[in-house]
């Protein structure tokens, strides 16, 4: 049976963000925390080894496969900071619209 890697986990928001190596990167990451946590109104939480993901739902798709996930969230990877935004529909309409006015230029 198939197992989900993409779990929330114990493991600290603030330490994973003080292991990014790329001072400017850990500098958005910290930012992006509290950007998430206010619109979201959920603290982060780790999931799986490098996602930062606040609040969740539960999703099943119509061949049985089902699981959790974050409503939205990020990953401060080596190239690139990933985001994660589940359907509008959900709720994160208001994240995305924060989001694009303070970041999108």
């Amino acid at each position: 049976m198939y197992e989900l890697k993409t779990k929330e986990t114990e493991n600290s928001v603030i330490e994973f963000i003080e292991h990014v190596e790329n001072p400017k990167k850990r500098e958005d990451a910290y930012k992006l925390l509290d950007l998430f946590t206010e619109t979201s109104g959920y603290p982060g939480k780790m999931w799986a080894p490098s996602i930062i993901g606040f609040g969740s739902y539960h999703y099943k798709y119509q061949s049985g496969h089902e699981g959790d996930a974050p409503l939205v969230g990020f990953s401060p990877r080596k190239a690139k900071i990933s985001l994660y935004f589940c359907n509008r529909r959900l709720g994160t309409g208001r994240i995305v619209k924060v989001f694009r006015k303070t970041y999108h230029r």
